[in-house]
């Protein structure tokens, strides 16, 4: 970079676990420009947050449950880490027997 070179900067800088199978994530996007003795200063920060959990779950007319399992092959590998670690089988397990008690 040279002085007064702008560049975006993404970070993941929040992933929480929630109820042991709900993860939430939040990126922070920040806009820098480089000063002419090379430091940096944030211009601006922008937000982005999703929240991820093991399955999509869907019950058919007939009462029968689905369990998909989550892709999370497209997150960035400090959330797909948390997620194999936080999922464990009787974590994943729980969550299956939570949703279908909820009935929806």
């Amino acid at each position: 970079m040279a002085n007064g070179d702008i560049t975006k900067v993404e970070e993941y800088d929040k992933i929480e676990v929630v109820d042991s199978w709900n993860i939430q994530v939040r990126k922070a996007t920040k806009i820098m420009e480089e000063n002419s003795d090379g430091s940096l200063t944030e211009l601006s920060r922008a937000f982005h947050r999703h929240a991820l959990t093991p399955f999509i779950s869907t019950v058919d007319a007939d009462g029968t449950w689905t369990h998909a399992a989550t892709d999370i092959s497209g997150e960035h590998a400090s959330v797909r880490a948390i997620a194999t670690a936080a999922w464990t089988d009787a974590v994943k397990n729980g969550y299956q027997v939570m949703r279908q008690a909820q009935g929806i």
